[in-house]
């Protein structure tokens, strides 16, 4: 582990500043970094003479860049695929979520943030779900934020927790569909209940308020709110949380909108779409951000313009279980700040940022000539000063500019720029096309070297591997979890498929094709 406590000029190749509006490319350019921030950015030759005696850090061979922003993400140590569960539907694929093994909320955060940091992240909003009683729960989030500690990259850790919709979405509805069980059925369905001696509600406020004051003036670590789902809660806890996270100056993210059934869940029990359910309860603001957003209609997009809503966009995630494609341009068009999100459920399942990148760019384009589509520049935005905003710190993160934090990345070009590259190619288009996780060569946070050569400076990835892998081997598989799964899934597939909501036909038959 080291600092960069002395001035230290970081040099590349290419230096993207992240700058909005203007060229943000300086070709043989350096940033100044001393005391954990930027202090100058220009010239490489210019800085080199104005500040003589500083270190120096990078070359000709690298390109140096802000550190990217994961707007949405669910950390762990092996991903949905590693433990046997196939992507499908996002509700019959969270109700196979029961067959995963336990595991170490501190090893899966510090594995997730390894991966991260591969691939530039500097800053993670992780959204957490745990449960059992508050003490089992206050230890699972205290070992979580413990990771990151660890780990020495920015998180807001929002915590969440479900207040209803342990079975299927809607206030009340978990009853009825118990009901509608035969009595062998409903003993398995009762798993999925809350165990006597379960987390309340005011048992939740009460260890979030004592974990707020711990990390209220963490330098890298916030702890948030993250209510699972307008589906999984009330309306009185949506109203209690906005009103806590205004007083304690924090940020709310949830899901909203992810899949279709979300949208058919707003219609049959708010009698509107769920953003306007939302902002009718009085619980937007710019500190809250919502994730996916993919069947959000032209009002709601209004609404999360209006009110200052940012949007984490998880392509790959919204493809493999079969959410569909967000409507990002008109997002944009309505003036929504999108960031970009991981969501722990990439296209390769790597959690590669590059390639989320390509992939966001890549599915925007209209077929039209002259229709919309993201631009490189675009796509690069939402990875940093989208992200920088959905996060509350646009001030601070998402660019190299004198002021803001030295959270940067030096990404070797050896492999992405051979074996040749004509002179007039755009730099920024080419990294962003060509860059993956492995030609990170350098992360830093805070001006503090977290990542180098290919492994975290704070903790030995192989052996927190190691340690990970030990304790699953140890731990049975949850069998009972699995024979509910299977005797459950038929009957929760066909709840959804009864679901009718007339007014939705025909643009349901226009969105499903």
């Amino acid at each position: 582990m080291s600092e960069l406590t002395d001035r230290t000029l970081i040099t590349g190749r290419w230096v993207f500043t992240g700058a909005e509006g203007v060229d943000d490319l300086l070709t043989e350019g350096a940033i100044l970094v001393e005391g954990g921030h930027v202090r100058d950015v220009g010239s490489r030759r210019v800085l080199r003479e104005r500040y003589r005696g500083a270190r120096i850090v990078g070359s000709d061979r690298y390109a140096v860049m802000p550190g990217l922003i994961n707007a949405h993400h669910h950390s762990h140590g092996a991903t949905s695929a590693q433990h046997g569960i196939s992507d499908q539907v996002l509700e019959p694929w969270i109700l196979s979520l029961a067959r995963k093994r336990e595991t170490n909320p501190y090893l899966n955060t510090l594995l997730s943030a390894g991966r991260l940091l591969r691939t530039g992240v500097t800053t993670v909003v992780d959204n957490f779900g745990g449960g059992g009683t508050a003490d089992q729960y206050s230890h699972q989030v205290r070992n979580a934020l413990r990771g990151y500690e660890h780990a020495g990259m920015r998180a807001a850790f929002a915590a969440g927790f479900k207040t209803e919709g342990f079975l299927v979405h809607g206030s009340g509805e978990d009853q009825r569909f118990m009901q509608s069980l035969s009595p062998d059925l409903q003993i398995l369905a009762s798993r999925r209940l809350p165990e006597p001696g379960a987390m309340a509600v005011d048992e939740y406020f009460g260890l979030m308020a004592d974990h707020h004051e711990r990390y209220a003036d963490h330098p890298r670590v916030d702890l948030w709110f993250g209510p699972p789902g307008p589906q999984w809660v009330s309306p009185q806890f949506l109203c209690q949380l906005a009103e806590t996270a205004e007083s304690w100056n924090v940020g709310i993210q949830t899901h909203v909108n992810e899949s279709l059934y979300e949208r058919l869940h707003a219609e049959k029990f708010y009698g509107e779409p769920t953003m306007l359910f939302l902002e009718r309860l009085g619980i937007l603001s710019p500190r809250f951000s919502v994730a996916h957003g993919v069947w959000c209609n032209e009002e709601e997009l209004d609404v999360l313009g209006r009110n200052g809503v940012s949007v984490a966009h998880n392509p790959s995630s919204n493809l493999r279980l079969r959410a569909g494609i967000a409507p990002v341009n008109a997002m944009r068009t309505n003036d929504v700040n999108v960031a970009l999100g991981l969501d722990g459920t990439t296209i390769d399942d790597d959690d590669d940022m590059f390639a989320e990148m390509r992939l966001a760019k890549h599915l925007s384009g209209s077929p039209e000539l002259s229709g919309p589509a993201l631009g490189w520049r675009d796509v690069w935005g939402m990875a940093t000063l989208g992200g920088a905003r959905l996060y509350g710190r646009p001030g601070v993160l998402g660019r190299l500019a004198a002021g803001y934090a030295a959270d940067v990345v030096l990404v070797d070009l050896e492999r992405i720029t051979s074996p040749w590259v004509a002179p007039e190619a755009d730099p920024l288009e080419l990294t962003l096309m060509r860059a993956r996780a492995g030609d990170v060569e350098m992360v830093l946070v805070g001006g503090e070297v977290v990542f180098e050569r290919g492994e975290p400076t704070r903790f030995d990835e192989q052996e927190a591997a190691a340690a990970f892998a030990d304790a699953l081997e140890e731990t049975p598989f949850p069998a009972d979890a699995a024979e509910m799964i299977d005797e459950l899934k038929p009957r929760i597939n066909a709840w959804y498929e009864a679901w009718d909501v007339p007014e939705l036909k025909p643009w349901m038959a226009r969105n499903s094709k």
